[in-house]
């Protein structure tokens, strides 16, 4: 059996887990949103798949937006179609609402 150390200079009440921590110092920096923004781009070709991520010439996030650049026009045109579809599997990613509007270019 284990003997709980109640020495006052003990540090057990300060032990905190590791993502409990990680979200606080992301909250205190205010670096939350920044990092939702960086995952999002991170995980295009994961999400949208091989095929188009290799019709993909630029991706990033600005101002709550993603913008995608596509070498392909028929691609392009079907994505445009599936916006609301792409927005919300982008989201899903993500666990929060980051992107407000997807546009291609």
């Amino acid at each position: 059996m284990k003997k709980h150390n109640s020495n006052p200079n003990s540090r057990q009440g300060d032990i905190v887990p590791l993502k409990d921590g990680i979200t606080a110092l992301l909250k205190a920096y205010r670096l939350q949103g920044k990092l939702n923004e960086v995952t999002v781009v991170a995980s295009w070709e994961r999400v949208m798949g091989k095929a188009v991520a290799m019709k993909t010439q630029q991706v990033y996030v600005s101002n709550g937006k993603l913008f995608v650049r596509l070498s392909s026009a028929p691609l392009k045109h079907e994505l445009v179609m599936a916006k609301t579809r792409v927005l919300d599997i982008i989201n899903a990613e993500v666990g929060e609402q980051v992107i407000s509007e997807v546009i291609f270019l």
